[in-house]
């Protein structure tokens, strides 16, 4: 330590180990300290940062409102050293004008307090700068106990005076000043008894207590003499109010591990939605996949072509969407995922979701049932990807845990709500798989959750799915519940409130059917009775059956009695005698004017033929809703046949600005086929290069790529606006890029392009920009 006088510029070593005094003597110019830190390389590390700490000049601003400052360095010794500026004096206007410099080994005793000399009170000044840290220093016989007091607040001194034996006030002090639950723990540590032992092999001893009103103090032993066989003779205790330091480690614990949750969070949320996205891109790809097989397989069969090409449209719209929200990373790692509401047909969801999942369900030889009870909005109002999403997990993992020639049924129900202008809808998805126990079934929707059992070792999967569905039913204000036995299958529950759509549907009877019989066949019960209770309210007169045998009893009946039934509404797929056998037998006995319409679960075009011999009118799938089921029954068209739209465009000519390859080819036939001449750019310096060149109407439209070599689309359509010919240089542009999102065509519009699409483009969409383009 040494004793520093800032106006003279000189220093006086008062207390060093030997060899210090060997390199820098007992006094001299602060020069040669300096000299010592920094051209003798003791120290080694971060010397920008000693150097401006060891400033002499600036310290006496440093201290101005401190009593001590201090800073940890290491030495070529490769040890940790405490260098610490302790104000000794100050003037009358409070000016630092004598400092203590003290250098203290914390690698060897963890920052322990600095040793006093053997007699204490030679070294007076060392205690009093000592004391401006310290609020309580004793020193102790670990011998004979006795104590001498060095530095102390009032309450200490009232406690335990100048000094004596300290075990006469070892309890006052506990009393006084350690709280009641700490006061066994500190008693231990403050026996002298024990204190040659505990630092046989060290140099110091320190814990941390709570006093009576809440604060945290720091005390420590530290050994100040030993005998000649290293046994400890005599002991300093310090003990420092710690309590706003630990406040701030506090603090910045708290920071730190905010922040390391934070990085896990976002780790696992990118983790977590990358597994689930590959989970979710499978499904539609799988009936992609297929379909185009046997799209190709059957190539002949045009009408067969176009259902294939329908269902892979619809899986590959539902890819597209996924894909969507792969791309929108900022939302998922912010948690900010929002419901994109619209209106949705409920029919059409169900029957997408049959024929996304109907190519895997064949595969294992599954069974699908889809039905609906009390169904009569059907237009609901909310995100059809989520619930999508939601219905596709679910029956995705029922699918996965069910083996090869299981049953998989979806059942929807309609049901009041307390909410004007909304319905309550539950999903059920059961199952008769391997099932799970009760055990898990309680965590069945935490993220990675995964039943590790033999019976399902050979299935893969992240244990994502339901943790991700459960996330959207939150979102969506419903909920979920599992009901599930080992080896007897399991059952979702899904119930959410959905607006209903504006629009008032209603369903008037059909004229020449009102008061007319029906019968319906299905061996499933509650697909009889939903589909009895719609013909009721369009004023029918149902029966229903559960066997082909029976029903075919039944219609010999009805024409017996001459109350014969005016449609028939059968199950294609029953156990006792199949759909087509049983319209064969009944078409026997009914005359031919009578329609027999075929509910079926499978894509019909496989028996069509067969069943229209046997005397079908027409097919409808499950699950059958009121407005189809009436449509068929008027004699309409269960599947509307849409109207081919022209898009005709003669006399328009358009450049075409894309770089690659095969995107010129698709977009350049599309335009074609839609009578469209076409000038091709490869990237945005030929598109500048033709507009200047061209004749000042030779172009109606500009498509212009983004992400192009040499000059991309922004920079291109800049370039054009500046042409000096005000027509070439307002011709309209449309971005068409795979960048699809808002802040995408935000920035497309700020470059001064007119519209912007998003790829993969279709006839229609381009069709629709150039209306809205031409139609100014």
């Amino acid at each position: 330590m040494c004793a520093i006088d800032l106006y003279a510029g000189t220093y006086e070593v008062v207390y060093a180990p030997e060899y210090i005094y060997d390199i820098v003597g007992s006094t001299g110019d602060l020069d040669v300290l300096l000299d010592v830190f920094f051209n003798k390389n003791i120290f080694k590390a971060n010397r920008a940062a000693l150097e401006e700490f060891i400033d002499f000049k600036t310290l006496p601003a440093r201290l101005k409102d401190k009593k001590y400052i201090k800073m940890e360095v290491y030495a070529i010794n490769e040890k940790w050293y405490e260098v610490t500026f302790i104000v000794k004096n100050r003037n009358a206007q409070n000016e630092v004008t004598d400092i203590l410099m003290a250098v203290n080994d914390v690698d060897e005793i963890k920052r322990r307090e600095l040793m006093v000399n053997r007699d204490m009170k030679e070294h007076a000044e060392v205690i009093s700068a000592l004391s401006t840290i310290y609020s309580t220093i004793f020193v102790a016989n670990v011998e004979t106990h006795d104590y001498e007091v060095l530095n102390s607040v009032q309450l200490m001194g009232k406690v335990a005076g100048s000094g004596g034996n300290f075990d006469d006030v070892k309890e006052g002090i506990l009393q006084a000043f350690i709280a009641e639950d700490m006061q066994e723990e500190m008693r231990g540590f403050l026996d002298l008894n024990t204190m040659a032992e505990r630092l046989q092999n060290t140099n110091t001893v320190g814990t941390e207590y709570r006093n009576p009103q809440g604060r945290w103090f720091q005390s420590r032993f530290i050994v100040k003499s030993r005998d000649k066989n290293g046994v400890c003779k005599e002991v300093l205790y310090v003990a420092r109010d710690f309590t706003d330091d630990k406040e701030q480690e506090r603090q910045q614990e708290n920071a730190l591990r905010d922040a390391l949750l934070t990085a896990r969070h976002a780790t696992r949320a990118k983790t977590t939605f990358l597994n689930n996205m590959s989970h979710d891109i499978r499904t539609p790809m799988n009936a992609i996949i297929g379909f185009t097989a046997l799209a190709q397989s059957r190539i002949d069969n045009q009408e067969l072509v176009k259902e294939y090409l329908s269902k892979i449209h619809t899986s590959s719209t539902h890819l597209l969407d996924l894909i969507n929200e792969i791309l929108d990373m900022s939302r998922i790692e912010s948690g900010n995922v929002k419901l994109e509401e619209n209106i949705v047909h409920l029919p059409d969801v169900l029957h997408d979701l049959r024929a996304i999942i109907q190519g895997q369900i064949s595969a294992k030889q599954q069974n699908l049932y889809i039905d609906t009870l009390d169904v009569v909005n059907e237009d609901i109002i909310t995100d059809k990807l989520r619930l999508n999403q939601i219905l596709l997990n679910i029956v995705s993992n029922a699918m996965k845990y069910t083996g090869v020639g299981g049953d998989i049924i979806v059942r929807i129900t309609e049901k009041p709500c307390s909410i004007k202008n909304y319905a309550t809808y539950e999903f059920r998805i059961i199952d008769n798989g391997i099932g799970m126990s009760k055990d898990f079934v309680k965590n069945v929707f935490d993220t990675f959750s995964r039943e590790r059992t033999s019976t399902v070792s050979g299935v893969q999967g992240t244990g994502l799915g339901m943790a991700i569905t459960k996330s959207i039913v939150d979102l969506m204000n419903g909920t979920i519940t599992c009901e599930s036995e080992l080896g007897k299958g399991t059952e979702f529950i899904v119930t959410v409130d959905f607006k209903l759509s504006s629009k008032v549907v209603s369903y008037k009877p059909i004229s020449n059917l009102i008061g007319a019989r029906a019968l319906v066949v299905d061996d499933d019960v509650n697909t009889c009775q939903s589909v009895s209770k719609m013909l009721r309210e369009i004023e029918m007169r149902p029966d229903w059956s559960t066997s082909g045998k029976e029903a075919v009893i039944r219609a010999k009946e009805a024409t017996e009695i001459q109350d014969e039934y005016k449609a028939y509404i059968i199950d294609y797929m029953m156990p006792d005698m199949n759909g087509i056998e049983t319209v064969r037998r009944i078409r026997k006995v009914i005359s031919e004017e009578i329609p027999i319409i075929v509910l079926t679960a499978y894509d019909w075009t496989d028996f069509e033929e067969e069943a229209k011999e046997a005397g079908v009118t027409s097919f409808v799938s499950k699950p059958i809703f009121m407005s189809e089921l009436r449509k068929v029954l008027a004699q309409e068209e269960i599947q509307e046949i849409e109207e081919k739209k022209e898009y005709d465009y003669h006399g328009k000519n358009v450049l075409l600005v894309e770089d690659v390859e095969l995107n010129q080819e698709i977009a350049q036939a599309i335009l074609e086929e839609m009578h469209i001449t076409v000038d091709l750019a490869k990237d945005g310096i030929e598109a500048v290069n033709k507009v200047y060149r061209a004749k000042e109407n030779q172009y109606d439209l500009i498509f212009m790529d983004i992400q192009m070599p040499k000059m991309d689309g922004y920079m291109a359509t800049r370039e054009i606006r500046t042409i000096p010919n005000p027509k070439k240089a307002n011709i309209p542009i449309v971005a068409m890029t795979a960048n699809a999102f808002e802040e995408d065509k935000q920035k497309a519009l700020e470059a001064g392009m007119n519209d912007h699409i998003s790829k993969p483009i279709s006839m229609e969409t381009l069709a629709n920009a150039m209306d809205r383009i031409f139609s100014k």
